[in-house]
């Protein structure tokens, strides 16, 4: 039995005067600290860190490019990841309170 899931794609994002600007910020910003994170371990790693690196410099490439061209269709990755990181930071704040 072959079952196959479809879902409908998101819809476009809201247009704001400003949003190519930041969502282009946002794009290379997030590949960028990654970038410097792997390059701190570059020494210990062997080829896996050039490698991820490259794979980075890629992918900031095409989220640059779909932030400028299709800025309809980017989602802006500071506001996902910045909720998670948010609500983790949070959750250890109130356990350093009640452990204290």
């Amino acid at each position: 039995m072959f079952l196959v899931l479809y879902r409908n794609p998101k819809p476009d994002a809201e247009q704001w005067p400003g949003r190519r600007w930041l969502a282009a910020i946002d794009a290379v910003l997030w590949p960028a600290l990654w970038i410097t994170a792997l390059a701190a371990v570059q020494n210990r790693a062997g080829i896996v860190v050039p490698v991820a690196i490259a794979f980075l410099v890629v992918l900031a490439a095409a989220r640059l490019a779909r932030a400028i061209w299709r800025n309809e269709r980017y989602w802006f990755s500071t506001w996902r990841w910045g909720k998670v990181l948010a609500i983790l930071m949070a959750t250890g704040l109130l356990l350093m309170l009640l452990l204290t």
